[in-house]
């Protein structure tokens, strides 16, 4: 039970929808006295914003907020040292977390942004490679000399150095990804960073790295691909020593062990021979199985938190608000009659939801999953193999599709449509055309709609014709190709393009778009610019810029900008408050200045337009 606010201007409150964090980056260690702790790097909707030390034995935690500004940024890989440090380096700051002293030790700004790399050498210096331009940093904790090396590797597109080693003889090596693989030879001692591959050996994909027992480090291709040029019937790896590569067979592989690793880097082990089996960010329990094989009892502990970012929000056939949370993924129902919630793990990030008839669909990230939930019927955990699920498991998309961005529920009652950006390091986004009663569809390449190009907003015209308006973003880590957003229009039944055009001339995206009660279409360009398109015609009517008067739009993968009422009025979810659009004059009418930012959308139920701030749901009556 959580109660319900009132606020002034008609304004409601209705909490959070978790109150829990995500871990990003979890150790078993000990502290200076020997007693087993577990090390947490916590992430909410405001960023990494604390460390968690947590007595395996007790449940007593202390947290240790970050000394500098998280910027909405998290920690993507940690290390914990053979000093007994902790490691990590995102927005910009590389820390150390001393865990016998209890404190933070280090705390250096460098060029943005975060490592997706971290690694020990052999003499104990600390490296960390980072997003977005092949950055590297380096520290040397006997005689504190900090290092950073800035951005070493340009490239057009976002770069994930994911993997870094280094040699016996001090070379380091990141391997890059994920529009094309390369990896990066670094000498510390004349500061100069040198592509391994050849353009023409460089192939879509990340490229790994890891350091051998030999000394060396090896280098491998993207997953199921050869290196371009080597004999694609023999398996081949690259041999990296001093700066140097030699071309082996594939090899068996003796890493040497660090404790470290990506965002979701679980090291269970602690130094007496106990290890952690469970961590548990969400029920606050963790338990401990000692060197014999004897599990201990759940211990409880506690943290504090302001929750998830919530993805967005629509009312569901059984009268509640639905949606999902990112980090950790969750989903939630909120019931206004009792002002109740219920929270349960979600299959995958809730990025974008809708109602077709009686059932509550889901566009889903990662991998571009749909997903059907009939609220009517108990629920059960999602698994792809079990049709007994609910929410049931229909398809992926990825990597045509791998990041939804917009659901469409088609007024024809059985049609959904589900759009989005690609997967990792692809560019054009596809479409999923679904019919609901048969529970089948086609995926459409975006080559077949726009090439280089994905949708981010529908509205249903006429004569099962779909208004698309696209986005030039490509997929995480990919390369930008279009350099204009465009409106299209494509017919449902053929499948084939029939108009395009570029309205907004420097446009990057069509934010959101919405049919009004007098046929024409709503929509927005780059949060910033409202207009009005007349399908008939295929013309531009009306436009204004918004920006200064409203603030940009609320935001976010499936934003839901606009929210229709019952009797056909169009609501507009601004950052700064809502506003109605007058049918007629188009003119948009400020109702009401929001007590809080508004983030995301959104749906109306019951005479109220519910909203997100962050992780909160909030709610406005309409007058």
């Amino acid at each position: 039970m959580r109660s319900t606010r009132i606020l002034a201007d008609n304004f409601r409150h209705h909490g959070p929808a978790t109150r829990s964090s995500h871990p990003r980056g979890t150790v078993a260690a000990a502290d200076v006295n020997g007693r087993n702790v577990v090390l947490i790097w916590l992430f909410d909707h405001r960023g990494g914003y604390a460390l968690l030390v947590i007595d395996a034995a007790t449940g007593e935690s202390r947290e240790f907020p970050v000394p500098f500004p998280s910027g909405g940024d998290c920690p993507y890989a940690s290390l914990l040292s053979g000093r007994n440090c902790f490691y990590t380096h995102f927005n910009g700051y590389f820390v150390e977390f001393d865990v016998n002293a209890m404190d933070y030790t280090l705390c250096r700004q460098t060029a943005p942004r975060m490592a997706m790399g971290l690694t020990e050498d052999d003499v104990g210096v600390i490296w960390s490679s980072t997003f977005p331009q092949s950055g590297l940093a380096s520290y040397d904790p006997k005689n504190g000399d900090f290092r950073d090396y800035g951005h070493l590797y340009k490239q057009n597109w976002r770069q994930y150095p994911t993997t870094l080693a280094v040699d016996d003889a001090g070379w380091a090596y990141f391997g890059i990804g994920t529009t094309l693989c390369q990896v990066i030879a670094f000498d510390r001692k004349t500061e100069t960073a040198t592509p391994v591959l050849a353009e023409d050996e460089r192939s879509r994909g990340s490229a790994s790295v890891y350091r051998d027992l030999n000394g060396k480090v090896y280098a491998l291709p993207p997953t199921g691909t050869p290196w371009p040029g080597d004999n694609p019937d023999a398996e081949t790896w690259y041999e990296l020593y001093r700066g140097e590569r030699k071309t082996v067979p594939r090899r068996e592989r003796r890493e040497k062990n660090y404790i470290a690793g990506d965002a979701g880097h679980v090291h269970p082990h602690f130094p007496d021979g106990s290890e952690l089996l469970k961590c548990c960010l969400v029920d606050r329990v963790l338990s401990v199985q000692d060197p014999n094989g004897n599990r201990s009892p759940d211990v409880s502990f506690d943290y504090t938190s302001e929750g998830a970012h919530i993805m967005g929000v629509a009312a569901a056939p059984d009268g509640n608000i639905c949606g999902g949370t990112f980090f950790p993924r969750r989903t939630f129902s909120y019931r206004p009659e009792t002002d109740t919630w219920i929270e349960r793990e979600s299959f995958g990030q809730w990025n974008t939801v809708g109602c077709q008839g009686d059932r509550f669909f889901v566009g889903g990230y990662g991998s571009g999953a749909l997903l059907e939930w009939d609220p009517f019927r108990p629920w059960v955990t999602t698994e792809k193999e079990n049709p007994a699920s609910n929410p049931f498991f229909h398809r992926t998309c990825t990597p045509t599709m791998h990041r939804p961005h917009k659901l469409l529920a088609h007024p024809d009652g059985e049609t959904l449509v589900v759009a989005g950006t690609p997967g990792y390091g692809y560019t054009g986004g596809g479409l999923l055309i679904w019919n609901c009663e048969a529970r089948t569809g086609t995926l459409l390449e975006h080559t077949d709609v726009l090439p280089d190009h994905a949708t981010a907003s529908l509205a249903a015209l006429p004569e099962r014709r779909l208004l698309g308006g696209t986005t030039t973003s490509p997929g995480t880590g990919g390369e930008q190709k279009a350099t204009e957003a465009e409106l299209y229009i494509l017919d449902m039944e053929t499948r084939k393009l029939e108009w395009r055009r570029v309205l907004f001339p420097a446009a990057q995206e069509y934010t959101d778009l919405c049919i009004g009660r007098d046929g024409f279409v709503y929509g927005f360009v780059d949060r910033a610019r409202f207009f009005v398109f007349r399908p008939d015609r295929r013309e531009v009517i009306h436009v204004e810029e918004t920006e200064r008067t409203f603030g940009l739009t609320a935001h976010q993968q499936g934003p839901r900008v606009f929210v229709t009422a019952p009797d056909g009025t169009v609501y507009v979810l601004f950052e700064k408050g809502i506003a109605r659009i007058e049918s007629g004059t188009f003119a948009l009418e400020n109702f009401a200045s929001s007590p809080v930012r508004i983030s995301n959308g959104g749906d109306c139920l019951n005479g109220r337009i519910y909203f997100t701030s962050d992780s909160h749901l909030y709610s406005w009556e309409i007058p």
